[in-house]
């Protein structure tokens, strides 16, 4: 029988290496840009087109590699990080591995170019699959620039799998904002298809989230510090208010590199409880420095993941240091309690003869009558502040109404009902319950509605036909609005723009990030500004793209009429429960929202005679 095992050859060993490590084009963004930011960089230049499937360059000032140095880089395994084996357990530089420009040269073209300071011309070599083509000297300024032209040219499998060029876009700024809010010290720049989208000044921490996310960040960030002697704790976390639908702006770095981690994630969510609602998820940027003895940093081929020796005590110390952060500055609730009127009295002067406190009895008070506090007890006794609201809690909280019940019997109590029930004036009854629920009385026992719900099925609906009809009405600003998003909110707005159109905003952009609106839906009630409007839009497109993949049209107008709709809280006069009650009947599916959840519920004279046996 032959032998059956053999080596492989060097280019296909490299290329399944490539495989780990360099998955799309954003993964050969983030090895160059950590290759100079250990060559010790203080300005760094990324250019891209076609979202790097064309040409990912960088070039940066930093030490440079001799032409000996040059050549080996291209070799697999070749580092200048790592000596020994127990240099991995002390690693504070980003790359390590030596296989990045080893992996990346086996799937693209590369052309290198560097000079260190003491050398009066630099090295230029050209590589591909097969190995180094070329290496000549030329001429060139302190530092390196790498260029990658044609990635997975030689692997169209691979190229084939690539995503959209939006997409991958969104997957580089990822890594570029990653690595650049880790070293605001270093200059960045970020031109994509010849045009500068990035222009990142150095600077301390907070102005490099400024310029990444906008100055509107200046009013959202609450600081963290935190000092021990294992764990160091910096940055800030987004108030309670901004927090967002989708995990958005959640940044965790150690020791200056990005990580992550659920379960660092769960210790900051945990310092947000009873702040935000369940389904939100707050946004942070913060920076955890420790003994680099005390993680593993290569237990992950893209170096994204690592493990701590004491994960419990890390993740106790997160969420404290987060929690004091917003204790500190009046963002969490804090206890406010009344001083008892007794100690309010100050100790008599030094020689004056103490009196003993003297009993006084009212011989008229009775404890059975109307007013049970004697004439001299004062105002701010602890008695006096009995609150006779707290009966409340004795009656079933608005979150136990029930919402859900069977479809079928419900619309046909609906129809059989809901043109019967008049007053003696001939109108409908209508009573809101906590700001929430629309209570009506019907023939069948007692309608309650979700008024949020029902607006968004009312919206949703109204939206499709003005789209179907082609009539789709809005009303002119007096002054138009300049709004500014995020890079990855900008770039999804790009993709849906022209929908978000279809349905009555006037909406253009100014540039890659801004843009302008001049009008808005005719019937638009929304009392919050318009930059809070369309990053809620877009923050209910990104929630459901998964269950909508494919349709972003229907995902743009149930977005929208989620955002649009009238919230939980809002006081509705008769006058408005009984125009959204309507409207929810002359819907075609008024029993459930857009997002497939019961609208109302009937609960009948039998069940109300169940409560009182």
């Amino acid at each position: 029988m032959p032998d059956m095992i053999q080596l492989l050859p060097d280019a296909v060993a490299n290329q399944i290496a490539a495989g780990e490590v360099i998955q799309r084009p954003a993964s050969a963004v983030k090895e160059l840009l950590e290759n100079a930011i250990d060559a010790e960089a203080t300005q760094i230049k990324l250019i891209i087109k076609d979202a790097g499937k064309t040409l990912i360059q960088v070039v940066d000032n930093g030490s440079g590699m001799t032409p000996a140095d040059a050549s080996l880089c291209f070799e697999r395994h070749a580092t200048s990080k790592i000596r020994e084996a127990s240099d991995l357990y002390s690693i504070l530089t980003m790359g390590f591995r030596g296989e990045a420009l080893s992996s990346i040269a086996s799937i693209s073209k590369v052309e290198l170019k560097t000079r260190t300071a003491d050398q009066e011309a630099g090295i230029c070599i050209l590589a591909e699959s097969s190995g180094v083509l070329s290496k000549d000297e030329c001429q060139c300024p302190v530092g390196t620039s790498i260029s990658v032209k044609n990635l997975f040219y030689n692997t169209p499998a691979r190229r084939n799998f690539l995503k959209s060029e939006s997409v991958e876009k969104r997957h580089i700024l990822s890594e570029f904002q990653r690595i650049a809010l880790a070293h605001p010290e270093i200059s960045m720049q970020l031109y994509q298809n010849g045009q500068l989208t990035h222009q990142l000044p150095s600077g301390n921490f907070k102005q490099r989230i400024t310029s990444l996310f906008g100055n509107i960040y200046n009013q959202r960030l609450v600081p963290v510090e935190e000092k021990t002697e294992l764990l160091g704790i910096s940055g800030f976390v987004g108030k309670p208010e901004y927090a967002k639908k989708v995990r958005g702006e959640q940044f965790f770095f150690v020791n200056k590199r990005f990580i992550r981690s659920p379960y660092l994630n769960n210790a900051v969510e945990q310092a947000f409880a009873e702040l935000i609602p369940d389904e939100a998820f707050p946004g942070f940027f913060l920076c955890l420095e420790t003994n680099p003895e005390q993680i593993d940093v290569n237990i992950h081929p893209t170096k994204t993941e690592i493990r701590f020796q004491d994960e419990r005590y890390v993740y106790q110390i997160v969420r404290a240091a987060v929690k004091r952060a917003l204790g500190a500055y009046n963002v969490s609730p804090t206890l406010d309690f009344e001083q008892e009127s007794a100690f309010s009295t100050l100790p008599p002067p030094k020689g004056k003869p103490i009196k003993p406190p003297s009993i006084e009895v009212n011989p008229d008070y009775n404890p059975f009558g109307r007013e049970s506090r004697p004439a001299s007890r004062p105002p701010g006794s602890l008695t006096s502040r009995i609150n006779p609201d707290q009966w409340e809690k004795i009656f079933p909280h608005e979150d136990d109404v029930p919402l859900a019940g069977d479809s079928q019997q419900v619309e046909k109590l609906i129809q059989a009902d809901w043109d019967k029930i008049k007053d003696d004036n001939g109108q409908k009854k209508f009573f809101q319950l906590h700001n929430k629920y629309i209570l009506t009385p019907v023939k069948s026992g007692l309608m309650v509605i979700d008024q949020q719900r029902a607006h968004e099925r009312v919206l949703f609906e109204r939206f499709q036909q003005q789209l179907k009809s082609r009539t789709v009405s809005s009303q002119q600003l007096l002054f138009p609005e300049n709004i500014r998003l995020s890079e990855h909110d900008a770039t999804l707005m790009h993709e849906i723009i022209d929908e978000i159109r279809k349905i009555g905003f006037g909406i253009h952009a100014l540039s890659d990030s801004t843009f302008v609106i001049e009008s808005v839906p005719a019937d638009m009630e929304e009392e919050s500004g318009l930059q809070d409007i369309i990053e809620g839009i877009i923050e209910n497109v990104q929630k459901n793209q998964l269950d909508l993949a494919g349709d972003m049209h229907t995902n743009v107008i149930r977005s929208t009429s989620k955002r649009l709709s009238v919230k939980h809280g809002r006081p509705l006069s008769e006058k408005e429960m009984v125009s959204l009650t309507d409207s929810l009947f002359a819907c075609q599916m008024p029993h459930y929202s857009p997002g497939g959840k019961p609208v109302l519920y009937i609960i009948s004279l039998d069940e109300f005679s169940t409560k009182f046996k």
